[in-house]
């Protein structure tokens, strides 16, 4: 079940990355989303300020660092993508490799409609007022009112107000960017606008990935480092502002009570592997353009460290806008304080239209979600094809196969995508977005994965495998974080464990409840991946003569 003889790859036909830095580009635009942006400064604010930090580090130190370098150094050992390099190390668990490349294709479905949500409101940002600034467009009803202020009103007076009011921003993102209807069946009619944004996206994908290694090198020095630019230019403004005191104060205030909360915990162990791409097959396919003798170790900590700055740095940019928005309404902090697409398209939307010079902030904000998510989505889908190539070579590499392949995978994926650009539209996101790639699927690949290393094929031999490409061995916890079948990691066993006992009922947009279909859509999805681990060991054990043991040695 564990080969020592690992066949080499062809890497000109393959590729392989001209530069250390294209690798660390390509890695950093893997890695460094929208979930280091909307997600993390969230989950740190919800779950104890400061004190988020304790089991966020040690899951970081614990299950993080470690499972980052595995997928990257055995990428870079077998020179081979996901499914391949899990092939030749331990064909018992191949299936962790077909598992994971069906999570990368769920999540290049619904993960791209974000970037045509985010296309629609860049264009709509160059118009001479912005239209989420006010109650004057077509698709604005009776009851919409602009409050960029409540400040000298009292709270109370304004409840009825309040209660029946909503606000532009609001109307803008569900009327005429979504056409939200109240029901999740209401998947016949395609907004047409979206759809020509999501053909745009996909377009501007293929053809950064249409010549693989070759391409995405390149364009990962614009895609990985714009973003830095732009989260710079909105920290300076956004600590400039009035508020932002407290909004970073609300940040980062520590609640020590928090880390009593099992849910926190969870949030801290899911956040890691989310924001690392840990368990999906993208960093072993990265590994793999790498030359043998590269120092994947170093490398691990360079980015280890440059994802986890930047999702605190992100957090500071994030809560000093958030602390304007307050002060400038008139409420509380927690009252605008949202996670995911609500904090991108409707708390940052209503944000800048308060600000001077509204349109260039907008611009500003969009482009930089644009590009987290365009990098991430693009290096993603040359991880699928990569392993596709890998497993018929003589088929796809040969004869505009590679791009025949691209081709397919994007057309398919956006067919598919169009039912995110209906009426019901947003519930469909919100079914792949819970069910696709969830953490508790995650972090069962992560158990597989520690046995798979660290009792079939052994951690020290793994470790032994990485000096011979680096000239020396990882520290000694990386051994026991690639454990025996007897010390697979606390950590993630009991994040998986509580995951499965406080799975909580699906809630869509609007408190609509989710019909029958759809759960079992959502249970469908789950179980298209990770069925594939026990079916695929099945597989093995009944083609591969011998007995386990004989099998094994």
């Amino acid at each position: 079940l564990a080969g020592d003889h690992f066949s080499v790859t062809n890497l000109q036909d393959r590729g392989q990355w001209a530069s250390k830095a294209e690798f660390l580009l390509a890695v950093a635009a893997q890695i460094i989303g929208l979930g280091n942006v909307w997600r993390f400064p969230y989950l740190c604010y919800k779950n104890g300020g400061g004190v988020f930090f304790v089991p966020y580090m040690l899951f970081l130190v614990v299950c993080g660092v470690p499972l980052f370098l595995l997928e990257t150094a055995l990428g870079q050992f077998t020179s081979l993508g996901g499914v391949g390099a899990w092939m030749k190390i331990c064909p018992l668990f191949a299936g962790l490799g077909f598992a994971s490349q069906m999570m990368i294709l769920h999540s290049c479905v619904y993960y791209i409609v974000i970037l045509a949500w985010a296309f629609f409101y860049l264009c709509s940002s160059f118009q001479t007022q912005l239209p989420w600034s006010h109650c004057n467009n077509t698709w604005n009803t009776g009851t919409c009112v602009v409050m960029h202020s409540c400040r000298g009103f009292d709270r109370h007076n304004m409840s009825d107000l309040s209660e029946n009011a909503t606000s532009p921003v609001i109307e803008f993102w569900e009327r005429e960017v979504l056409d939200l209807s109240a029901s999740v069946d209401r998947l016949d009619s395609v907004n047409w606008r979206l759809a020509l944004c999501l053909l745009l996206v996909w377009t501007v994908c293929y053809f950064c990935v249409w010549k693989g290694v070759k391409s995405i090198g390149k364009v990962v020095y614009v895609t990985a480092t714009f973003p830095y630019l732009m989260l710079l230019v909105l920290l300076v403004r956004g600590v400039s502002l009035p508020g932002a005191v407290d909004g970073i104060v609300y940040y980062l205030k520590p609640n020590h009570t928090r880390l009593m909360d099992p849910q926190v915990w969870m949030d801290a162990g899911t956040q890691i592997f989310f924001s690392y791409g840990i368990c999906l097959g993208s960093l072993t396919a990265l590994g793999s353009y790498n030359k043998f003798n590269n120092d994947c170790y170093k490398d691990c900590f360079r980015l280890c460290l440059l994802n986890s700055s930047t999702s605190v740095i992100a957090g500071f940019a994030i809560f000093s806008v958030l602390g304007f928005m307050a002060q400038e309404k008139g409420v509380d902090i927690a009252d605008v304080v949202q996670s995911g697409p609500g904090l991108a398209f409707i708390a940052y939307p209503r944000a800048v239209s308060m600000m001077p010079l509204p349109q260039l902030w907008a611009v500003c904000i969009f482009l930089m979600i644009l590009m987290l998510g365009l990098d991430t989505q693009f290096v993603s889908l040359e991880a699928l094809i990569m392993s596709v190539s890998d497993l018929y070579p003589t088929l796809i590499r040969r004869c505009h196969g590679r791009e025949i392949l691209l081709l397919l995978v994007c057309l398919v994926c956006f067919l598919i995508g169009l039912l995110m650009v209906t009426p019901g539209g947003l519930y469909v996101f919100q079914i792949y977005d819970n069910f696709s790639c969830s953490g508790a699927s995650l972090l069962l690949l992560s158990v597989c994965q520690s046995v798979a290393i660290g009792w079939i094929y052994s951690a020290d031999r793994f470790s032994n495998n990485i000096k011979a490409m680096i000239g020396y061995q990882p520290l000694c916890i990386f051994r026991l974080c690639w454990p025996s079948s007897e010390n697979i990691s606390v950590c993630v066993q009991g994040t998986f464990g509580f995951s499965l006992m406080f799975w909580s009922p699906l809630t869509l947009a609007n408190g609509v409840t989710a019909p029958v279909w759809a759960t079992v859509m959502g249970w469908t999805l789950t179980l298209s991946s990770v069925s594939l681990l026990p079916l695929w060991a099945i597989y093995s054990l009944m083609n591969t003569p011998g007995t386990l043991q004989q099998v094994k040695k």
